[in-house]
This record gives structure tokens, sequence and C-alpha cells, in this order.
């Protein structure tokens, strides 16, 4: 059985396709979810097995990367994801995703600007460095995909930062190879970080474009093709034992 996977969307996400490629290449069974056609379809959110909050400029990015997405999501779904997360279920946020399970509080920190003032569209290589995060689990050779934001500079206080190291809840971080590191100037190069659960991940690089070989012909060294597939097969084994 194919576990039933959404990719939630909001007016201006534009990475749900590519969400729902990946997950179907990784063993899912995904339909995309707008905010729009809540509560119709409150339902499918409920009996999902796996959550994906697609990346993109929700609500033109207005108030804030991510802000609206949140405020939405939290009159239209309450509760929910919380409660998705209480019954075990993965959750993955995806650049404007991320920036939305921030503002939501679902984790921690804040991002803001990047350091050099101005978009970054480029391919980066991500370093796996949790293994309580279901999704990096295991992982442990980079991860190779291609960041889009404005607005992806992770940033915590010391304390955060050392609630996040000492619970081994950085996800990723940005690796020096044959790409440059750390695009956005993210505090400790912090790419990803995930919820004291392991099973919430943010991340600001998009996996759902490298789940193939082909995606990344041209951009990617043949030697060097380290595709984000298992990223997703994790959540899904993840999903599979909820």
């Amino acid at each position: 059985m194919k576990p039933p996977a959404i990719v939630l969307t909001a007016p201006g996400t534009n990475r749900q396709n590519d969400a729902a490629f990946a997950l179907e290449q990784a063993g899912a069974a995904p339909v995309c979810v707008d905010l729009l056609d809540l509560p119709g379809r409150r339902g499918e959110i409920e009996q999902a097995k796996l959550i994906v909050i697609a990346g993109g400029f929700s609500y033109g990015d207005a108030l804030g990367s991510g802000r609206v997405f949140a405020l939405e999501a939290e009159r239209l779904l309450g509760d929910l994801l919380a409660e998705k997360v209480a019954q075990g279920t993965p959750i993955l946020g995806v650049c404007n995703g991320f920036q939305m399970l921030v503002r939501s509080g679902l984790l921690p920190g804040a991002l803001q600007h990047n350091e050099r003032g101005h978009f970054e569209c480029r391919w980066v290589a991500l370093q796996p460095s949790s293994q309580l995060c279901v999704w990096t689990k295991g992982l442990d050779e980079p991860v190779r995909c291609p960041v889009a934001h404005g607005e992806g500079r992770y940033m915590a206080g010391n304390a955060v930062l050392e609630q996040l190291r000492s619970e081994d809840r950085v996800a990723f971080r940005y690796a020096a190879d044959d790409y440059p590191d750390n695009p956005n100037g993210s505090v400790e190069a912090i790419a990803g970080v995930c919820d004291s659960t392991g099973l919430v991940l943010g991340m600001m690089p998009h996996p759902e474009n490298h789940v193939t070989e082909r995606q990344g012909r041209g951009m990617v060294t043949a030697q060097k093709r380290g595709h984000a597939l298992p990223l997703f097969r994790n959540g899904v084994l993840a999903a599979r034992a909820s």
C-alpha cells in the first residue's frame, strides 16, 4: 500500500508538482491540497500519512515570507498540523514551506534576508547531520540540489542553537564542495532543522528538484550526482511505520 500523502499549497506556491513527483518516486500516493479548498478538503489532510508543504512565494510573500501562509493555515486548520505530528505523521517544509513552519511555531529560529542582499539561485551541496530526524536518518553522503530564495538565512539565538546541537536537530548544513558553500549566510551553515520528535523537517534547498539523475544532468558531475530521493524514501518509510 502506498501511504497517502498531502502536498499543502497556497496561492503563489510553485513547487507542488515537483514535490508530488518526488513523493511518487519514493512510493507514496500524493495529492495536492490548496488552502483555498479548505475546509472542504480537511478530511484528506486528517487521513494523510505524510505531509509536504510546498515552496514558492505564497501570497506574494506579503508581510514576510511564509507569514500569511502560516496565518491562513492556523485559521483554517487550527492545531491540525501539530495533531498530525502527535500521531506520528512526518512533515517536510521546503523553502517557503520551511518559512511557514517557522512562522507557525512548529520549528525554532527565524529566516532572514540573505546576507548578500539578493536572491540566490544556484546548486548547493548539503551534508546530512542528524540521526534523530526521520528524513535524514541513515544518510551519510552529501545531497546536491538547488536553492532559490531571497529570505533563506537561518538565524537563532545561542540558547536555541545549543539546544539544536545537543538534541541532534540540525538536519542539514551547507557543505563546501564543488559548489559555493553557505549561499545565504546562515548561522553555522545550517540549511535545515527538525523538531524535537524528528518528524518535522524544514529546509531551504529544494530536494524535490533532484530526485532523478536527469534533473541534475548538466549541473552535477557524473561522479557526484548525490540526488535527494533517499530523503523522500525515508519519509515514506516513517509514514508506513506510523
